[in-house]
């Protein structure tokens, strides 16, 4: 189920307005885009289910990486990632979302004036009822 979140993340991600800045949004790193871009820093699941449902935990980083000198240059863009994250529908064909919680935040200066974000999501989803 874990990979069925993530690709249904980055498609929803893709799909985003006010994301439209970003020059790629890929399941990882992004090989050959330059910056501002957004990819799935890391992900884990546990066991998530119930009697009658199988159901996981997943935790999922997403990184963004952005020109920038000042740290609240991304405030913006970076609030626009987690509103869309949070908005993710909850039916899909593979998996159903139960809910989605924001975890945790992580900006860093890198050389060459690049900036570095994680936001860390928890999201609980269980297989589709037959």
């Amino acid at each position: 189920m874990e990979n069925f979140l993530r690709a249904e993340l980055i498609d929803w991600l893709r799909s985003g307005p006010d994301l439209a800045s970003l020059n790629a949004i890929e399941e990882e790193t992004p090989v050959s885009a330059s910056a501002p871009w957004l990819g799935i820093a890391a992900s884990g699941s546990i066991d998530w289910g119930t009697k009658d449902r199988p159901g996981r935990e997943v935790r999922i980083a997403l990184e963004l990486e952005s020109r920038a000198d000042e740290p609240e240059a991304d405030g913006q863009l970076l609030n626009a990632v987690e509103r869309r994250v949070l908005d993710l529908p909850p039916f899909h064909s593979e998996f159903e979302l139960a809910s989605i919680r924001f975890l945790r935040a992580r900006s860093e200066e890198r050389a060459g004036n690049l900036r570095g974000s994680l936001l860390e999501f928890r999201f609980r989803i269980f297989a589709p009822q037959i």
